[in-house]
């Protein structure tokens, strides 16, 4: 099978981001599209093509807050985080979920996402110990979903369609999405259907990072929420959590398939889609990624570099690792 069979990608789309190692040998090549952006928001690198239009899937959280906010929800930081999240369903997830609706006058039984066991493996494995059924609040997306609904509750719109694509909630995401990226004339050009039911839109890899860009520039209620409360957008043990915490200012958010974004307090930006959608490819990548952004992942922070490291195990026992591939910095 070529690539001319898809002509969605071209053989410049993606480059290698990563190599996988088993017992000295490099075993995989990973290829991946990404982006840096300078403290002025221009292009400072690039692998594959910056201009690929993808889907950021749960990367698009913060703008689907941002939205929220802009149409009138407010809500504490702890909250608010939540509805950023893609959570690992643990107790403080469920009451923050919770607690949403039940600001709202709302219910688990209004949640129309998909229903799921929590995405953390120890709330997943506890949760299936205890015999509980799969259902919407314990789903990752449980948090955006509620806030969903509570935005609709303040705007008076219905809440039982929230999810159609032209409901006033998901025209008003649209429209904020487009704002963030700057692109002029709009920056979604589709919108799809995201594992969780709701909308995904469908742009460029570099308007990702451009919208985080904008989001930390103009110091957004939801980014102050998001590096207020980094274990209630993630989970224990989880990168984003881990990364959020220990670098000052960070915003970084994760997306289902292989997609990345961040931004450091200083306004730079980077996004990064792995081409064959590798989870654990995107957490190696990610390192990477900090490490153009000039944060100091082998000094300070190789503590938290050590502990997010993708290994590859043989028989149970560690016998390579998934290796980044250097980008070039960022720069000022």
């Amino acid at each position: 099978m070529c690539l001319t069979e898809h002509p969605r990608f071209s053989a410049d789309s993606f480059a290698p981001v990563a190599v996988a190692t088993r017992n000295g040998v490099d075993e995989s090549l990973h290829l991946g599209a990404g982006v840096l952006l300078a403290i002025d928001g221009s292009v400072a690198n690039s692998v594959g093509d910056p201009d690929l239009a993808v889907y950021p899937r749960s990367a698009l959280k913060p703008f689907q807050a941002a939205a929220m906010v802009r149409a009138g929800l407010v809500l504490p930081p702890r909250l608010l985080a939540v509805a950023c999240a893609s959570h690992s369903g643990e107790r403080q997830h469920l009451d923050a979920v919770a607690e949403i609706l039940d600001l709202h006058g709302l219910t688990e039984n209004d949640l129309a996402n998909t229903p799921d066991r929590p995405y953390g493996a120890d709330a997943r494995r506890a949760a299936a110990a205890a015999g509980i059924a799969p259902s919407s609040i314990q789903q990752n997306c449980s948090g955006k979903h509620a806030a969903m609904l509570a935005t609709c509750r303040i705007n008076d719109w219905p809440t039982e369609t929230y999810l159609d694509a032209d409901h006033p909630l998901q025209v008003a995401i649209h429209a904020e999405t487009d704002r963030l990226t700057g692109r002029p004339g709009g920056s979604v050009s589709h919108v799809g259907v995201d594992g969780c039911g709701a909308p995904t839109h469908l742009m460029p890899i570099v308007d990702v990072a451009r919208a985080f860009r904008t989001l930390v520039r103009e110091d957004s209620a939801v980014v102050r929420a998001m590096r207020a409360e980094p274990g209630l957008v993630g989970g224990t043990g989880r990168d984003v959590s881990l990364w959020m915490r220990a670098v000052p200012g960070l915003i970084a958010k994760e997306g289902a398939s292989g997609v990345m974004a961040l931004a450091t307090a200083d306004g730079r930006a980077a996004a990064l889609k792995v081409a064959d959608g590798s989870e654990p490819v995107r957490r190696a990548v990610t390192v990477e990624m900090l490490r153009a952004l000039d944060v100091d992942v082998d000094g300070d922070l190789s503590g938290v570099r050590d502990e997010v490291t993708v290994r590859v195990t043989g028989h149970g026992v560690e016998v390579g690792r998934i290796m980044p591939l250097a980008w070039a910095t960022a720069g000022s």
